[in-house]
């Protein structure tokens, strides 16, 4: 299996009052396309620092990041910039959008600034409006941020994540600000990608989350204690409950 991105004893520490704090310790970890990884812990583990080291929007203390076969901790911050915006996409449970811009204004920004993308302006348009229509909101792209739900606006995240074609996904408690049936929207948006070939790395809080995933990494004070493989999940409901079943049972054994 190619494998999309692999990480070498990275160390990540911050000095908080001339104190040191380690807050990622010698991970070691490879993703390979076409899966879809949960990472859970306890609050303050590292989750979201390991998301934002592998994907260049922190820099690393020691060891590599190495994405889609590029040593990326040694890249200046244009040149990761340009990296993150061409070949990775990125959802967060804050929704971060243009205020001044429509919601498809806002999916398609990243496409306007990417160079890798040749075409028109009209094309790029018409671009994100069919991934709009595929997620159901082909409807509110003239509206303002402001005039969309909660769940409307985490799937023109999800859009604006894919408008580049990225190698991978990264999401940040994708769901954290959703209620439940919102939540299971977007989860299966990101299970349909998945199942077209998006690699996709998911930091979450939620085990009705992670039990959607095929693999499941378990952080404590910055290190992994443990994987679960979980394999591709197929719809359906008794299957899903057998699945949300073990992993919990799992993710007691780990102490969570």
């Amino acid at each position: 299996m190619e494998t999309v991105l692999e990480t070498r004893s990275l160390c990540k520490t911050y000095i908080v009052n001339k104190r040191q704090n380690n807050v990622l310790k010698n991970i070691d970890l490879t993703i390979v396309k076409g899966e879809m990884v949960a990472v859970m812990g306890p609050s303050g583990s590292g989750k979201s620092t390991l998301l934002y080291c592998v994907s260049g929007m922190d820099r690393v203390t020691a060891g590599s990041v190495i994405f889609a076969g590029q040593e990326i901790t040694a890249l200046d911050d244009d040149r990761l910039a340009e990296l993150r915006l061409n070949e990775m996409g990125f959802i967060f449970q804050q929704m971060y959008m243009m205020k001044n811009l429509t919601v498809l204004d806002n999916i398609i920004l990243p496409a306007v600034k990417a160079k890798k993308i040749r075409e028109s302006r009209k094309q790029t348009v018409e671009r994100g409006l069919a991934l709009m229509r595929r997620l159901g909101i082909g409807e509110v792209g003239s509206n303002d941020i402001n005039e969309v739900s909660g769940g409307q606006l985490q799937r023109a995240c999800i859009c604006r994540s894919m408008i580049n074609s990225p190698k991978m996904i990264f999401a940040d408690e994708p769901t954290g600000a959703l209620n439940r049936a919102s939540s299971d929207d977007v989860m299966n948006e990101l299970l349909s990608l998945n199942r077209e070939g998006t690699t996709i790395m998911c930091v979450t809080h939620d085990p009705k989350v992670a039990a959607k995933c095929s693999r499941v990494l378990y952080i404590v004070d910055g290190g992994i204690v443990g994987e679960k493989i979980t394999g591709h999940f197929e719809v359906g409901e008794k299957e899903l409950r057998d699945r949300e079943r073990d992993l919990n049972n799992w993710l007691i054994e780990q102490g969570w």
